[in-house]
């Protein structure tokens, strides 16, 4: 993309590796390195499965020969965070219509993980919730019963906003009278 994306923000570790491993194999392209570890440098990535891919090069190496272990320090207790209100909303337009909305208050800090589990602990019966845990953290399942599934290709998407979330359910933060949608919706 024009401005150094390759992919999106969790493929663009994988796509440095290849392009900074193997530049011997391929004849050189137009891409601009520099652009594209500047994209990296100014996301700040909360996943350690994908920070663990875009180290490497950022250092000139591959995950396999990259070596060594990172450590993060230990980050000081802070005071607890003043709540926000978030509106969080379930559309099925599918099969069976369903759409149930509410507003639930959480912590400044909290993940949409947390938005869905204080809107389940609410109306249990209506925001009920699964997630699968991933390398990239939790993954939604299903909600209010309603699986995704691999031969209808049908899943969870989630939007603010009309625009679809980048981040997952577990690094996703939002912000205070933000209205996040979980659509139903086809690949």
């Amino acid at each position: 993309r024009h401005n150094g994306m390759i992919g999106n923000i969790y493929s663009m570790g994988l796509a440095l590796q290849a392009l900074e491993t193997s530049s011997e194999f391929y004849s050189p392209r137009k891409w601009d390195r520099a652009q594209a570890f500047s994209v990296v440098y100014n996301h700040d990535y909360k996943q350690p499965m994908a920070m663990a891919q875009v180290l490497p090069p950022l250092v000139g190496k591959s995950y396999l020969n990259a070596g060594g272990v990172c450590q993060v320090p230990a980050l000081p207790l802070c005071p607890p965070a003043a709540p926000i209100t978030v509106q969080f909303s379930i559309t099925n337009t599918l099969k069976n219509y369903f759409h149930y909305s509410t507003s639930v208050e959480v912590p400044s800090d909290s993940t949409l993980l947390q938005v869905m589990k204080a809107a389940r602990n609410e109306k249990p019966d209506i925001f009920c919730f699964k997630t699968e845990q991933t390398s990239w953290g939790p993954f939604v399942t299903s909600i209010h019963g309603l699986a995704g599934n691999k031969t209808e290709r049908t899943y969870w998407q989630f939007f603010s906003c009309w625009s679809p979330l980048q981040e997952g359910v577990g690094t996703y933060k939002p912000k205070n009278w933000e209205h996040i949608q979980a659509i139903f919706s086809t690949y």
